[in-house]
């Protein structure tokens, strides 16, 4: 997937940046205005979904997102882990341990959300236990990024590689982009100041979709698009999975549904 002149080796746009705060917190905000809107989102059936914090952030940030899933009757789990600072064994293997937890507490294959960095881990939690996940959704996740598409974290990331699993094996960096064996949703945000949005798409597949939304990287988990699209996806019955259609009401919501995007 070309990345076009104007963005190589840039990271996302500066006014983007600045005002993430403010447009995080405008989302979380807004987010009670909201709920006439999301009382009307698909339920579930209690199955399991394991949430994935993003770099630096702990199952707090999380909280609102999960919250939401909880009152549609799915059965959600923090990852536990404490503050995200990436691949490291106690994260990894936490995670598969955590994982095989809430799916034998549930008594079915579980749904993951990843939240930037937690994206990327929850790709390659799944990659490593397909036959325990039924899907990976991810939010502004990097998972495709290289050094043509820099982000603003890198810094933060850079300091703690040291600790990760695989940090200095090109081929393990490598194996991030490929794809994974069960059906996958993207998220992604033009308006991102955080990570480049093309970081975080990947071709089309019959079972991966890329969606666009209007928010920014931190407020991505508490945007009412997103939490309508993950209600949706988490709706669909186990064993079965197809592309995202929204509301007639609410396509404005998602710009660009380009299947090939």
């Amino acid at each position: 997937m070309p990345t076009p002149k104007g963005d190589v080796g840039r990271p996302p746009a500066l006014g983007w940046f600045v005002t993430e705060p403010l447009r995080g917190a405008v989302s979380l905000v807004g987010l009670p205005f909201a709920r006439l809107l999301l009382n009307r989102a698909p339920r579930g059936d209690g199955r399991g979904v394991l949430v994935l914090p993003g770099l630096l952030a702990d199952d707090t940030s999380t909280g609102p997102l999960r919250r939401f899933l909880r009152r549609l009757d799915h059965r959600v789990y923090g990852w536990g882990l404490g503050r995200n600072v990436g691949p490291t064994r106690e994260v990894v293997d936490g995670l598969s341990q955590r994982l095989g937890h809430v799916a034998d507490r549930t008594g079915a294959p579980v749904s993951l959300i990843g939240w930037s960095l937690g994206g990327i881990l929850a790709r390659e939690l799944a990659r490593r236990n397909p036959d325990l996940v039924q899907q990976v959704i991810t939010l502004a996740s990097p998972y495709m990024g290289d050094e043509s598409m820099p982000s603003r974290a890198d810094a933060a990331y850079r300091r703690r590689t040291s600790r990760h699993i695989g940090s200095a094996d090109p081929a393990a960096r490598a194996k991030t982009r490929q794809p994974i064996p069960v059906p996958s949703t993207s998220v992604f945000s033009r308006s991102d100041g955080i990570v480049h949005w093309r970081a975080c798409i990947e071709p089309v597949s019959p079972t991966h979709e890329n969606v666009e939304v209007r928010a920014s990287h931190l407020g991505i988990g508490v945007d009412a698009a997103v939490l309508w699209l993950l209600a949706d996806r988490l709706a669909q019955p186990a064993g079965s999975w197809a592309p995202f259609e929204p509301p007639a009401q609410m396509r404005m919501m998602y710009p660009r549904r380009d299947r090939k995007t």
